[in-house]
Parts: C-alpha cells; structure tokens; sequence
C-alpha cells in the first residue's frame, strides 16, 4: 500500500468528547470515525488491526478443536422467551416489530440461538463440542463513552461448549481458559484472571479477564504476593479485628438533628465514627420489603446481593416507600425490634456489640445496639464491598483495588439454555440428559482499544506487531529524487514480498509531518531512507515502542527489518 493512494484521516487535535487514551488516539490516528454515540465506523487501518485480532482468535479456537458458525443477528421474541430472558433482560436489549408486528431483538449474546441448534445432537457420541463465532452484537447502552470500551454495537467472539456432563465442562472450560492466556498474551496484554458474577448469563463459574487500566469501569482486587484475584462484585477480604465494649443493657435512645448520613453522625459530637455505625438500606425484592444491614464505613456490593437472594427483581426502594414503611427517611434507619421485615446482615457485622443506628424516627438515634441480641437478622451473607489495603482472603496480605478493563469472559452455564431449548442426548444407558453448556466471550473492538491503552506514548500508538495494520513504513524523505525514489520502492517490494506488511511513505509532504504521523499510527518499525543516508549507503530503522534508531547498510536492510520483524510475531 502507498500512503499517497491510501484513507488514513489522521488529526492534530484530540476529539472534544474524549477522555480515554484510546478513544482520543485511535480516532486522531485515524482508525475509528463516530456514527453516533456508542456506533463507530471502522477505516481501513483500523478494519486491518481487527482482522489481526480476529485472526490470533481463530488461530487459537481452531486449535482446541472449535467449529466456526456464523448465526443471525436478529431474533424472534419467542426464543428469549424460552430462556426466560425476554423479561428478566432489561432495556439495554434491542427490541423491535417486523411488517408483520412480530417482535424480535438484536442479539446481544447467543446462547439461546447456539443451544437451538445443539438440539440436533442426539447422542453422547456426537459430544464433545465447541462452536463459535464472530458476530455483531447489540447493547442498548445508557452512557455509551470512552469510544470502543463502551458502545452498542460491536463484534464479539462467542463460543459455546457442549458436554454430557460436569467433568467434561470442566474441561471444556479449562481448554478455553488455556486458549484465552494465549490469545491475550500474543495480542500483548497482560491479562489477569478473576473470580467474577454471571449476572444475566446465568451459571455458577465465570471467570472475567482484566488489564490494568485507568480507563476501564471495574474494578477488581488482586493480590500480588499470592495471585488472588477477583472483581469487587466477587471479591472478599480479611478485616482487621475490631474490639468492641461492654455496650448497654438495651438500646438507648438520643437526638442526632440534622445527621442524615453517616458521615454526619461520624462528626457529630457524642456520635460515632463509622466502623461503629450500622447502615440500614431498604430494597423492595420482588413483592417483599427487605433490610440489609452493613457496617456503616462499608459500602454494599449490589452484584452481591443480587447473586445471592433468588428473585426475579431487586431494587432498592423509593424514599416515599421508605418513608411508609419505617417512619422515616433514609439517615435515620435501623433494624432494631423490626421482626416484621426480613433482615439480612453482612458478615462483618455478626458479634458486633455497643453499636449504634438509627431509631426510625427522623433526627434520632439508638447507641449500645447488640446486632445479635438486637436485632432479628434472617440471613448473613458477604455483602460488602472490599476495599484497598485490606487483606487477601488466601494469604492475608494487603492486596491492591484498581481500574481494569474487562477484555474476556468465560462462564460455566449448567443446563439452563439446554433445558430451556430442548437439548439432550443419550447417554451410555439410553437415558436422555440435558447437554451441559459453557459460554466463552472475547470482545473484538474493546480489545483493540485496550491494546492501544496499555501502547500508546505522549506520540501516539505503538502497536505490537501481531496487531499493527501495517509492521513497517517506508518513509521517502525526499519522493521526487530518483535516488530516493528508486531506493524506497526497491525495499518496500523486497519486504512485501518477504511477507511483511508493508505501507510506503510517498507523500509530497515534510520530514516532520511523515515521522508524526507515523508515530501517531504507531507503525511497530519505520524505515526512513534520504539522500544523506544513500551517501553513506544506509538507511535509519527506528523501533517505535522504545524509540530504538539504527544505521543498516542498504544491501542488508530488507533482511534485517524481516528479522527484526518476524522476532516479534507469535
């Protein structure tokens, strides 16, 4: 390719909306234009380095043995419904009528659509299987930002696992584990893998892959004496102990006027700091009223309680509900004596003695609450928030809360989509079992924009060679001297012809307007050939991640940069 005949749109300025690294370079560098919020059109340049990150994915399915589909993108409501997912989704799918008025969606995920084909499996025998594929999908965002790490329509990897049982689940699983360490490892990100929610997915294991980023949206803790590692929606930790007093007989009664939140209380004077507090949440869970109770320095993991208490909805209520229902408006809430409510309390309170909480009656307060003798906790779960500094759950020390994107997720889906879609086979002894199903997502967009987060400088991108749209540049200083000219279309042809991928600089434009914009798109090598180089019989190779510059003799020079070259693919 010649630059001079090529679409590479690429910009001085930053976008006024940006704020990711990626969002801001990936556009000036000209690979991705915005449609609307949260659809981007690729260019050629950046349609080239999703090809690469498409192709290291297929390498690595074809290789544990994965078959390849290609499904529709549009659905009939009757399919979700089956699943149980047309209700229990909420507005980020896309829902819409044909001529004909039926509803369908555009799908955000496929496990329905793959387990209705697994029905035609029969036997044990056909098992197991891997499926896959790479298709376009639809999220109904709320806030789409930060360019590709968070849109409504992209390009997602899925595949999906069909075993006769657990044992080969597991298996499956572990295959797809193994093939997502090396898919991330050669896209050049330094994955971490976590404990995470299945949330609408479904399921008892899902394991979510994460890199370190300040432009990501989860977090996660890790652990980087042992390892541990698992987003906060998951995540536990151990708290140092806390001595509590003797407390009082019973609960007392005292004013707190104007203290409505916990920190108030903290400042007041005869008030208490917060890991003496209990906060008191109301949520409505489906047709129930429910208390959740935590320590009131702490904050709640709502992933959390919704994994753990089984309903169809959870929310927390309305402050006019509240109101109804205590008596009184949130900073003034507690559990004590509230047999008629079902409590649930987060471990860190179990044995807490002389706390203090609210009397359900605004501007007042109850001191020297025994949570046990007090109050009529129905159920202790892990509900809490982990924070940083507190200690890794497997070796007690301090571990690290930080930003991450989320650039995979694997789950271990059971049977709920086999059942639900009728597909069973035989087994052994003629009986007929549920296929047991395993869902595996990559994301093709989001894991470009995270190759530029973790490798870009104050210039631009430095892409790894497997991803660059092109691994060399050619850059004709001076395009209409002979020598020059000759010179560069010589060695552009030795390395395309080698197999590189090649992009040769011939514009009319000004050494520094070429080596910026060759920096800004981040091209892994750039091979710079002028008249004072040919004088001396060279030509400048400069590595773009570290800035590397070498003299290599012209005769030598197309050997060398495929070396250097095919060094760096894997």
């Amino acid at each position: 390719m010649r630059w001079s005949s090529a679409f590479i749109p690429t910009l001085r300025d930053d976008p006024a909306d940006a704020e990711a690294a990626s969002h801001k370079l990936l556009v000036r560098a000209g690979f991705v234009r915005q449609l609307m919020a949260g659809h981007y059109s690729l260019t050629p340049l950046g349609f080239r380095s999703l090809r690469k990150v498409e192709g290291i994915i297929r390498e690595e399915m074809d290789r544990i043995g994965a078959q390849e589909f290609r499904l529709p993108c549009m659905h009939p409501r009757e399919i979700w419904e089956r699943s149980g997912r047309w209700d229990s989704v909420g507005e980020e799918m896309f829902r819409l009528k044909d001529r004909k008025q039926a509803d369908m969606v555009l799908g955000m995920t496929h496990e329905e659509i793959f387990a209705h084909h697994a029905a035609e499996l029969r036997s044990y025998k056909s098992l197991p299987q891997i499926w896959y594929q790479f298709q376009t999908k639809f999220r109904d965002e709320a806030r789409p930002k930060s360019g590709l790490l968070r849109v409504r329509e992209f390009t997602m990897k899925d595949s999906y696992s069909f075993d006769l049982d657990d044992a080969g689940l597991d298996a499956s699983f572990d295959r797809h584990f193994e093939a997502y360490r090396r898919i991330f490892k050669r896209l050049g990100l330094e994955a971490v893998a976590v404990e995470a929610s299945s949330g609408v997915m479904g399921g008892n294991t899902s394991i979510e892959f994460m890199v370190r980023s300040e432009a990501g949206e989860d977090w996660i803790a890790h652990c980087a004496k042992c390892g541990y590692a698992a987003n906060v929606e998951k995540a536990q930790s151990v708290l140092p102990p806390v001595e509590d007093g003797p407390g009082l007989a019973a609960p007392e009664k005292f004013p707190t006027p104007g203290v409505k939140t916990i920190d108030d209380l903290a400042k007041m004077d005869g008030g208490a700091p917060g890991e003496r507090q209990i906060k008191t949440l109301v949520f409505a869970v489906d047709d129930k009223n429910v208390l959740v109770l935590l320590r009131g320095d702490h904050k709640l993991a709502e992933q959390k309680l919704v994994d753990q208490v089984e309903a169809q909805s959870i929310r927390p209520a309305e402050p006019g509900e509240i109101k109804r229902l205590m008596g009184a408006l949130p900073g003034s809430l507690g559990a004590v004596g509230r047999d008629d409510l079902f409590v649930i309390a987060d471990e860190a309170l179990r044995g807490r003695r002389d706390m203090v909480t609210g009397a359900n009656e605004d501007g007042f307060h109850l001191r020297g609450v025994d949570v046990e003798r007090d109050v009529p906790v129905k159920a202790w779960l892990d509900l809490r928030e982990v924070a940083d500094g507190e200690g890794c759950p497997a070796c007690q020390a301090p571990f690290s809360v930080h930003k991450t994107i989320e650039i995979g997720h694997i789950f271990k889906l059971g049977t709920k989509y086999s059942v639900a879609m009728g597909a069973s086979v035989q087994d052994e002894k003629g009986a007929s079992v549920p296929i047991v199903m395993g869902s595996y997502g990559i994301g093709l967009e989001r894991n470009l924009a995270a190759i530029v987060e973790a490798n870009h400088d104050a210039n631009g991108i430095c892409w790894p060679v497997n991803t660059a749209p092109y691994e060399v540049v050619v850059t004709v200083v001076k395009p209409d001297d002979v020598e020059c000219h000759e010179a560069g279309e010589q060695l552009y042809d030795k390395l395309a012809k080698a197999g590189l991928d090649v992009i040769l600089d011939d514009r009319d434009e000004r050494p520094g307007v070429k080596f910026k914009d060759a920096d800004l798109v981040g091209f892994p090598y750039r091979v710079t050939i002028g008249p004072k180089g040919l004088e001396k019989g060279v030509v400048e190779l400069v590595r773009r991640r570290d800035g590397q510059k070498s003299e290599v003799a012209v005769e030598h020079a197309a050997e060398t940069i495929v070396e250097a070259v095919l060094d760096e693919r894997s």
